[in-house]
């Protein structure tokens, strides 16, 4: 009948809800490192800077750079004007902000005439781990650091502070479909490699065959590992040679050595 109003179905009404959600979130990002960066970096929505004197000094011109006028409080009550554990080190700095928006997996990771690398975190959830992997994404120039929504670590100020400011300028997506994102890549040329201790072929034997083709390098959780999904997307799971008879890396430090033997290979 005219005029009767269409009834939306019930999953375009939860996506714009989520929608909603997502553009209402916001992050406290927390000591001196992590809050000039943030502050410095024009692709950041910034909101509340929080600052103590001793703290506004230090970080001197980013705080005019950041274009947000600072609340100064006493060092003495500051936890109290900020929603973050009293535990972690804020130096005197927090900063609210939006999470960043890096774009989507095929415009980020598009090979062009490089031969990129990428980093896949399959359900690493802690975020100091997930901070060192964005530091070393960044000193060793990978394209970008991917995750799925749920099970991995989103933007949090402990990131953040891990990541030592990387988190400002190191694409990290975060995708609804870990396995979609690697079929992604692999349409765009990508050689998917997953680190598995138990793999018969060592990363070094691989790369060698994989010549200049671009590298997905796909990390799980310590303990579980990869997920079978995700073992069965890469195209090669291989292992990180030792010499000893403890074979075992933590995640962030086994993403650091893979990403240097693959810009070294």
């Amino acid at each position: 009948m005219a005029g009767q109003k269409i009834k939306k179905p019930k999953w375009v009404i939860e996506k714009e809800r989520a929608r909603r959600a997502s553009a209402a979130e916001t992050v406290w990002l927390f000591g001196l490192h992590a809050v000039r960066d943030a502050l410095q970096n024009p692709m950041r929505e910034k909101l509340r800077l929080v600052l103590t004197k001793n703290a506004a000094d230090r970080l001197g011109a980013a705080v005019a750079d950041g274009g947000l006028a600072p609340e100064i409080v006493d060092a003495r009550s500051f936890d109290s004007h900020v929603p973050i554990d009293a535990d972690s080190v804020h130096q005197g700095a927090a900063l609210e902000v939006r999470p960043l928006d890096w774009g989507k997996v095929a415009d980020v990771c598009a090979p062009g005439r490089d031969a990129p690398v990428v980093v896949l975190l399959d359900r690493v959830t802690d975020p100091h781990n997930v901070g060192a992997i964005l530091r070393s994404a960044e000193v060793f120039g990978a394209r970008a650091v991917i995750a799925p929504h749920r099970h991995s670590a989103p933007e949090t100020g402990a990131l953040a502070k891990t990541a030592s400011g990387a988190l400002e300028r190191q694409p990290y997506l975060r995708v609804q479909n870990l396995a979609d994102a690697m079929e992604a890549l692999k349409d765009m040329g990508y050689a998917l490699v997953g680190l598995d201790g138990e793999a018969g072929e060592t990363l070094a034997q691989t790369l060698a065959g994989i010549g200049d083709r671009p590298v997905g390098l796909v990390l799980g959780a310590e303990g579980p590992g990869l997920r079978d999904k995700t073992r069965d997307t890469c195209d090669v799971l291989v292992r990180i040679p030792f010499a000893g008879a403890f074979g075992s890396l933590n995640v962030s430090n086994a993403a650091a050595v893979s990403l240097y033997a693959v810009r070294n290979r």
